[in-house]
């Protein structure tokens, strides 16, 4: 083989993964998300990270309380970092199509196993949050479907439809055997 020919295989093949790099990365932007053809978002799935904690939860925490209580009234936590044993973090966040994300972030701080410090957001309570979780809906009121007198004399009554009907035969007395007799 030539210098010219080798010069040319590799530049042909350069030339194709140049040109053909970025089609090849295409499907790896959104793995979760669906498009259409014109480049328009189809679905995009409920993403639900963390523990929801409540108002009412919230106001059940008192200072003092040990670890073990406050784990029975808000679950296991989130995030228990290991280089910092004293601090807790609950950590909630929601996306859905149609409505606006949520977060909620509740950080505790103890001091020898005994709560010391609360530090939350504004939290909802759990009527709150339902409501917060369904978008506005939108009442369908069905049209009224029902004619006046008036509206029914405008269209005549036909009578050649009951009359096209044929008569039926009359059904017989009895029906034959469905198997033969002699078994």
């Amino acid at each position: 083989m030539t210098d010219y020919q080798s010069f040319r295989i590799s530049s042909v093949l350069g030339l194709a993964l140049l040109v053909g790099a970025p089609f090849s990365l295409t499907g790896c932007a959104n793995p979760f998300a669906s498009f259409d053809l014109t480049g328009g978002l189809l679905y995009k799935p409920e993403i639900v990270q963390g523990n929801f904690v409540s108002n009412e939860q919230r106001q059940a925490l008192k200072m003092g309380m040990p670890r073990a209580q406050v784990k029975d009234i808000l679950g296991t936590p989130l995030m228990a970092s290991v280089f910092h044993a004293d601090r807790w973090d609950y950590v909630f966040t929601i996306r859905r199509q149609g409505v606006a994300p949520q977060s909620f972030k509740l950080s505790l701080k103890f001091n020898a196993d005994v709560l010391s410090a609360i530090e939350s957001d504004d939290l909802p309570s759990e009527n709150e949050f339902v409501k917060r979780l369904v978008g506005e809906k939108k009442t369908f009121q069905p049209p009224f479907l029902q004619a006046s007198e008036e509206d029914l004399r405008k269209y005549p009554a036909s009578n050649s439809a009951s009359s096209s009907v044929a008569p039926q035969a009359p059904l017989p007395a009895s029906y034959p055997p469905l198997e033969p007799a002699g078994r």
